[in-house]
């Protein structure tokens, strides 16, 4: 008899909803489809980053200005040669994908990694606000802690590698961002410590209720930056230019995006774009996650004046956020925080 591995997504959907054909609630602009026509592909900013490494200051200081042109224009792009193996990645994803097999009930209550598992939207109130997905989401401070694996012994070697390697990355990249914004680069390696960066696995299972459901409702992260390593499946969309577009996915590339704090302490320079990831009816989807943060008690101020946003502490800033989620069932996030606040918020 085979033990079903995947969480009871259905079920608690179907509790969402009186009758089979409300999921068409969801807002035609969510669809990934409209009117039989394909939504529009995009090929996210490609930045070799192997010219960070080279003597001729020109190449570095280009792979510096393409990484900060695309934070400011896109607010997404991906990076190859990035010093993570490929050996490396594909150990984390067999890893990762023999995590998510284990029963449902033992994810759900034996306390792997730091009891961090979680699945589906507990607090959805509609079809809009459900996620169809599963994922552990890892402090950096549990990632080595031996008590957290159980059996997953080769786990424990493999993730703590991955992550060194993921943590190094994005501090390259944050540091060259601030550089950019003529502040000193590793001020951000003083407020970013392991206590609040995190490693999120996740994995989507098919889908078979509707080609509209979403595997993660659009969102923007509440960080400086994120490094996503993704499989070949496809769902992640963004917008761009007051539109939704399908990232193409690049087996060779790690996609990188902008934060919240980041725009905020860029005083809007650099964008926090609106994602999301649409399920599929056919097959599962894997990704991880880096999640670049600072200490709770950091204070998140803009590097230049007028300031669009008032100082707020990341503490302060994750409570706004639980607590908008919580009575109105979105992320408001940076609009909660501007120096002269809308009216309607």
């Amino acid at each position: 008899m085979t033990v079903d591995s995947n969480p009871p997504l259905g079920h608690h959907f179907e509790k969402l909803v009186r009758h089979p054909d409300e999921i068409s609630t969801l807002e035609p602009h969510d669809c990934q489809q409209q009117s039989g026509i394909m939504m529009e592909e995009c090929q996210l900013p490609l930045i070799d980053l192997i010219g960070l490494n080279s003597h001729d200051e020109r190449e570095r200081a280009a792979s510096a200005e393409a990484i900060c042109r695309a934070s400011s224009e896109w607010g997404f792009f991906q990076v190859v040669n990035h010093g993570i193996s490929p050996e490396l990645l594909r150990k984390m994803r067999k890893e990762q994908e023999l995590l998510f097999k284990t029963p449902f009930e033992r994810k759900a209550t034996c306390g792997l990694l730091n009891n961090s598992y979680r699945w589906g939207t507990p607090t959805a109130t509609c079809p809009k606000q459900f996620s169809w997905s599963e994922a552990f989401h890892i402090p950096l401070t549990k990632i080595s802690d031996q008590s957290c694996y159980g059996e997953f012994t080769s786990l424990r070697l493999v993730m703590t590698e991955f992550a060194a390697a993921m943590s190094k990355l994005a501090r390259l990249l944050a540091r060259i961002l601030a550089e950019n914004l003529s502040q000193q680069g590793g001020m951000l390696d003083d407020i970013c410590n392991e206590s609040t960066c995190f490693l999120r696995l996740n994995r989507y299972p098919v889908c078979p209720i509707s080609a509209e459901m979403f595997g993660l409702v659009p969102h923007t992260d509440s960080d400086f930056l994120t490094i996503l390593y993704q499989d070949q499946v496809g769902g992640l969309q963004l917008t761009k230019d007051s539109k939704w577009v399908a990232v193409r996915p690049n087996p060779d590339a790690l996609i990188v995006n902008i934060g919240d704090l980041f725009q905020a302490w860029s005083n809007d320079v650099y964008k926090s774009v609106e994602h999301k990831v649409m399920a599929n009816g056919k097959m599962e989807r894997y990704s991880i996650a880096y999640f670049l943060c600072p200490s709770y008690d950091s204070l998140i101020g803009s590097c230049t004046e007028p300031s669009t946003y008032r100082k707020f502490t990341f503490e302060e800033y994750r409570k706004q956020v639980q607590e908008d989620v919580k009575q109105t069932g979105h992320k408001v996030g940076l609009p909660r925080f501007l120096q002269v606040k809308n009216a309607q918020l």
